[in-house]
């Protein structure tokens, strides 16, 4: 298992301290987020992800670097694609695209004209351009004509740094009701971040292992046929899972090994409590490191 940290709340400064502080203390990868304006206890200052994992990549060398997660609807397909690669390149190949339709609140979609608001819209606008940006990862010429984006011809001559960016959609359980639509998008790529359906809570180990059973059942379904399907090959496919991880490092540790037990490959340490959470208790947690798994 591999050890993320989100930082979640703090100035520019100290989002580019907290990844170096994360790569010197033993985790595996750094995460910002992707808002543009929201309200309530959420109105704070939010910073572009690219820019923010741009600096962290020049203050890092090891880390993966990511956003949980990518608004990718709000975004255009070729300005995704193009601040993607920058950060690839910049990182030495280090960035992840965890991916999902975006938060319904965020004025970057309720206050500009022209986006997409409704979920069936956005989650067909995030295939949609996945497909362009995969597209865009080959070095040739190409043109898209989908129902949502038709653009001409665009070509990125220098590709990823390994061929591709592994992408990590969203994707949404219900062991009474899997909505097999929004699982087999994960299928299609590179990994799942898993939430449950209708709520916030926490997944538990039964939730995980549900999950991981029936995306292993479906997984060569996924494979067999076309496209991006059948290029998925042997590549890894990674579950990503958000949690807080206990202070004390021995009830830490037994956290991670139930739920790698159960099919988790990435702990991401979340902590998204805007009315207890400083950048103060984020650099404490930071500082002590992910739990050793090898005792």
């Amino acid at each position: 298992m591999k050890f993320g940290f989100i930082s979640s709340f703090g100035t520019i400064d100290q989002h580019i301290a907290l990844a170096r502080e994360s790569e010197e203390h033993g985790w595996d990868g750094f995460f910002t987020w992707d808002a543009i304006s929201l309200d309530g206890e959420w109105a704070m200052p939010v910073y572009d992800p690219f820019a923010v994992l741009a600096a962290a990549a020049t203050v890092t060398e090891r880390i993966t670097l990511g956003a949980m997660v990518f608004a990718v609807p709000r975004h255009r397909p070729w300005e995704l694609a193009q601040r993607a690669l920058t950060v690839d390149r910049l990182s030495g190949g280090r960035l992840v695209l965890p991916v999902g339709v975006g938060v319904a609140d965020d004025r970057g979609f309720t206050s500009a004209p022209g986006q997409a608001k409704g979920l069936k819209e956005r989650a067909a606008l995030l295939d949609e351009t996945l497909a362009w940006v995969e597209q865009s990862w080959s070095g040739e010429g190409f043109e898209f004509h989908g129902e949502h984006i038709d653009t001409g011809p665009f070509r990125f001559p220098e590709q990823p740094v390994n061929g591709r960016i592994p992408v990590w959609p969203v994707g949404v359980w219900d062991a009474e009701r899997p909505p097999a639509k929004n699982l087999r998008r994960t299928l299609r790529w590179d990994g799942i971040v898993p939430q449950l359906r209708g709520t916030a809570d926490d997944l538990t180990t039964e939730d995980i292992t549900g999950l991981v059973d029936w995306l292993t059942a479906h997984r060569s379904d996924e494979t067999e046929g076309n496209g991006t399907d059948s290029a998925r090959g042997d590549r890894p496919f990674e579950v990503i899972l958000q949690g807080k991880l206990s202070p004390d490092p021995a009830e830490a540790a037994e956290q991670a090994r139930v739920m790698a037990d159960a099919g988790v490959t990435w702990w991401i340490d979340s902590w998204w409590d805007p009315a207890t959470v400083t950048p103060e208790l984020l650099l404490e947690k930071v500082r002590q490191g992910p739990p050793n798994l090898s005792n």
